[in-house]
């Protein structure tokens, strides 16, 4: 085979789709069974809508239960609430050079993951799930396979001279490879809990800047048939400086005089559960011989909203333009693959850093009141936001000095 996908979330389904798209044989391997749960915030951007339109897959996907997105609540510290229209500009998407209408969903990953497995089965060379791979197989220095092991504990080894690991934050393909790292500056931790009969659900998700998690924030994003994805987050470094026990705050939100009401009659689905989220604040290596990595295996998400599906689509699509080039060359050195990295960050990287400066700003209570409050009360600043999200005005403005200067003499 061509290539091994490791990983059969939406970087690994992704790949394989774009790879039948080139010619390539790949086999698809994930350690669980579909369809299986996977801990989110399930929101799918405006990227994610860009690739799933390039993969011929959006029609199918507006289908899936779920709930459509056209507005962004940004709630401050001082409970202060801004809308934010997404219709107003189209979506410009710059990796695809598509010009699209502005869209988002907020789909359950059980639902979307599984969908997209079913559309990589149907093309890929080989699927197998319940296979945990459990190491990289070496000739010298170059990875050229992966062993590992099914669920009735049968052992298998597998070859092919690229690996694309795309096994998520925790990744063995990372671990094995030599590339993963942990700093805790560069993650956050997550909290999501499923609840029904939340009132004031609407065709909007809710990000929430609330005192108790900042830097991060407190979600409400809909889903179908009244269900809510409901969760709370914070980087990391601040969550063990401070102590803070994430349960414990999102059951004092959840009950606080600003959420109680809408809470009154809703029941939680589940237990909270959690989980983490590699930013990307800092650039790392994501390649080394024989081996590329993407979506969180690359610590792609994106460090103020926490989001990683659209991200992981663009790894995917970059990856595979990448093994193409690669195989032409007959070259699957980490020299050659390098070049993996730097398409990637060209793409993403200006994005990564503006969102690693807004997570940094966000720090300041003050600054969050008064951006969020000249947005609630100004359609001028309502439409600037929503340029910015579509990508039709820079968003550099965010984290240019001269932006606040203005606002405090609006």
């Amino acid at each position: 085979r061509d290539r091994i996908i490791v990983g059969g979330g939406p970087a690994g389904t992704t790949a394989a789709l774009y790879a039948q798209q080139q010619g390539l044989k790949t086999l698809l391997l994930d350690k669980e069974q579909f369809p299986r749960d996977k801990i989110c915030g399930d929101a799918l951007s405006g990227k994610t809508v860009a690739v799933l339109h390039e993969l011929g897959l959006f029609e199918e996907v507006c289908d899936l239960p779920g709930a459509a997105i056209s507005r962004i609540t940004f709630g401050s510290p001082a409970a202060i609430k801004a809308d934010i229209h997404l219709n107003r500009y189209d979506l410009r998407n710059r990796l695809t050079g598509r010009t699209l209408p502005m869209q988002g969903f907020a789909i359950r990953r059980k639902i979307f993951d599984h969908f997209l497995f079913e559309k990589a089965r149907t093309v890929a060379d080989r699927t197998l799930e319940n296979f945990a791979v459990q190491d990289l197989l070496r000739d010298k220095e170059q990875i050229h396979g992966v062993r590992g092991q099914s669920k009735d504990g049968t052992e298998f080894e597998f070859y092919a001279p690229l690996i694309l690991g795309c096994d998520g934050f925790n990744s063995i393909v990372s671990r094995k490879s030599g590339l993963y790292s942990h700093e805790s500056h560069h993650w956050m931790v997550a909290l999501r809990q499923y609840f029904e009969g939340i009132t004031g659900l609407s065709d909007q998700i809710e990000l929430h800047f609330i005192n108790e998690v900042l830097p991060g924030y407190f979600w409400i994003f809909p889903l179908e048939n009244g269900y809510a994805n409901v969760g709370i987050g914070m980087v990391h470094k601040f969550l063990k400086k401070r102590r803070v026990d994430l349960r414990q705050a999102l059951a004092d939100v959840v009950a606080s005089p600003a959420f109680r009401d809408r809470f009154a009659d809703a029941r939680p689905l589940e237990e909270p559960v959690g989980w983490n989220l590699p930013a990307g604040s800092k650039r790392r290596t994501a390649h080394a011989d024989g081996v590329m990595l993407l979506g969180d295996a690359a610590s792609l998400i994106d460090p103020f909203t926490g989001e990683g599906i659209g991200n992981a689509l663009y790894s995917a699509r970059t990856a595979v333009e990448t093994a193409v080039a690669a195989g032409e060359a007959g070259d699957y050195s980490a020299r050659f693959l390098k070049c993996y990295g730097n398409r990637l960050w060209d793409a993403l990287g200006d994005e990564l850093k503006i969102s690693t400066r807004m997570q940094q700003l966000a720090r300041r209570k003050s600054l969050l009141n008064l951006v969020i409050d000249r947005a609630a009360g100004d359609p001028e600043m309502e439409e600037l936001f929503s340029g910015m999200i579509a990508n039709a005005l820079p968003k550099r403005r965010f984290v240019n000095p001269l932006f606040y200067l203005k606002l405090l003499f609006r």
